[in-house]
């Protein structure tokens, strides 16, 4: 074997091995579904069940849930929230549009929600990442809710 071959295996070698390094580590864990982020069916259910305490006990929304059935609400919210991040879960529930219709929901309603929405995400340690996934996820449903 002659000099250029040698240096010429150890370069192909060489070239190999980071093909190798480069390979294991592009195929690290998959990141984790946003249902997973959230919390899984416990994290959902509880995020859905302060998400509503926070809600009830809000002066400037409280009057919104007075007529509400709060356990069939966080039933339907958990269902929703579940399948929107790509859970095990399908949603039994009405659209939002009719689900909103005659509420009279205002733009301050819609922000409060979301505000105790993202706080109840807080308390249980989602991630900011995971928080700003759902809510993309949610915003669309705005002109679903509001004034219907």
């Amino acid at each position: 074997m002659s000099r250029y071959s040698s240096a010429t295996e150890r370069s192909l070698r060489a070239a190999l091995l980071a093909l190798l390094l480069a390979g294991c580590a592009s195929t690290g864990a998959p990141k984790a579904s946003l249902y997973e982020r959230l919390g899984g069916a416990e994290g959902i259910d509880a995020i859905s069940f302060d998400l509503l305490a926070r809600s009830v006990a809000d002066p400037r929304i409280a009057e919104d849930f007075v007529e509400a059935d709060l356990v069939n609400l966080h039933e339907r919210l958990v269902e929703r929230l579940c399948a929107l991040s790509g859970g095990p879960c399908t949603y039994g529930g009405r659209d939002m549009r009719a689900a909103h219709a005659g509420l009279g929901l205002t733009e301050a309603d819609f922000n409060a929600l979301v505000e105790h929405l993202v706080d109840a995400m807080r308390a249980r340690g989602v991630p900011l990442s995971a928080q700003n996934e759902l809510l993309a996820i949610l915003a669309p449903m705005r002109r679903e809710v509001i004034r219907q």
